[in-house]
């Protein structure tokens, strides 16, 4: 790793030599260079003088400076500088020590690892980390890098120390006109929105990468080699309007285990209409409670078919003849109403007496002609 600044920090009466190098790496995010879409071209940018209209080489590129609402620019040289009274400029001077907490991250600029220059510098920049990891601190102070001043801030870091430049106060602009004013939260909604913090875990430095910068990479590829380009998946266009509390319900579940297929399976569930189910139900009920029933021309049906098997006992024609007339008259009789069911209970009774009495009479006699009614048989056959 190269070192891009060398200076030294100033704490209290000790003076600690470092080295800077750069803690970040943005050559690895996706940069496009400017081309000519006629030819392919790459276009170049000239330093042109606005008197002369000539180019500029880069030697003769100077620094000036123009005061806000003023045209005129005061040339700046490199000498001018290093005559201002500027103690920062080669030391980084602590001016006290304070809490992380107290340090508001839209502050931090840059970040830069600081490491001891040479050997008589180990054992200062070794204490100075201890302190600031046992007392759990971080020191703000000044440096000047770069041809400015900033204010940074060291804290201790997987055994280096590390510096961030910090804006200035009056650099941060306010807040006014961008958060939302009265907004109303249930408690419930609130509750779910810690619950789904806590459900989604701790995060995994190694899983994150830069899936743009990937794409570019495979659109790339595709195109050198000649290869139709794949088409980007459709997403969700326009504004959509959404139950929070619900949606909420479903980041959890989803987060807990449940997965994106039990969400959608569950948004996408149709309910039943009440009304619809209920009348159905009271017209199945009253079809069960029709069918139910013994009266009308089922119940008439299914007589005949207990009277038919029980048939075969009678041997007579006139029993025969008797009880399907009988039948035929009940199949054919309309439903009576429900106060006539105690007389035809009565009446049916009675005939079932006659019935069997009929029966008895019918199979002493049927007993008593059988002899005769073979012998005769035999003759008509003959």
């Amino acid at each position: 790793m190269r070192s891009i600044w060398n200076g030294s920090i100033s704490f209290g009466l000790v003076t600690i030599p470092v080295k800077t190098y750069s803690a970040t790496d943005r050559t690895s995010s996706v940069s496009f260079v400017r081309i000519h879409e006629k030819d392919g071209a790459q276009i170049q940018y000239r330093k042109i003088c606005e008197l002369d209209g000539e180019e500029v080489p880069n030697e003769e590129v100077g620094k000036g400076y123009q005061a806000p609402g003023d045209d005129t620019i005061v040339p700046i040289t490199d000498d001018d500088l290093s005559r201002l009274p500027m103690p920062t400029a080669k030391t980084l001077s602590i001016l006290s020590f304070t809490d992380p907490d107290e340090i508001d991250p839209l502050q931090m600029d840059k970040a830069y690892y600081l490491g001891p220059n040479g050997a008589a510098a180990t054992k200062p920049y070794a204490l100075l980390r201890e302190a600031l990891e046992d007392h759990r601190k971080v020191a703000i102070g000044k440096v000047a890098m770069r041809g400015r001043e900033s204010l940074a801030m060291l804290r201790a870091h997987d055994g280096a120390l590390v510096m961030h430049t910090l804006l200035w106060p009056d650099q941060i602009r306010p807040v006014t006109g961008v958060a939302p004013d009265d907004v109303e939260l249930r408690e419930n909604e609130l509750t779910l929105a810690e619950t789904l913090m806590d459900s989604l875990g701790e995060l995994d430095p190694a899983e994150l990468h830069d899936d743009y910068r990937e794409a570019v990479e495979e659109l790339v590829a595709a195109k050198l080699e000649g290869e139709p380009v794949a088409p980007a998946a459709s997403g969700t266009s326009g504004a959509q309007v959404i139950d929070l509390t619900a949606a909420l319900e479903k980041s959890v579940r989803a987060a807990r285990g449940g997965g994106e297929a039990d969400a959608e399976a569950e948004s996408a569930s149709v309910t039943p209409i009440r009304g619809r189910k209920t009348a159905a139900r009271k017209s199945g009920t009253a079809a069960k409670k029709s069918t139910g029933k013994k009266t009308g021309p089922t119940a008439a049906k299914k007589a005949p078919a207990k009277k038919t098997a029980a048939a075969p006992k009678a041997a007579g024609g006139r029993t025969k003849s008797t009880s399907t007339a009988r039948k035929t008259a009940s199949a054919g009789t309309p439903q009576k109403s429900t106060a006539s069911k105690g007389t035809e209970s009565k009446t049916t009774s009675k005939s079932v007496a006659s019935k069997s009495a009929t029966k008895k009479a019918t199979a002493k006699r049927a007993a008593a002609n059988q002899p005769a009614a073979k012998k005769g048989g035999k003759r008509s056959s003959a």
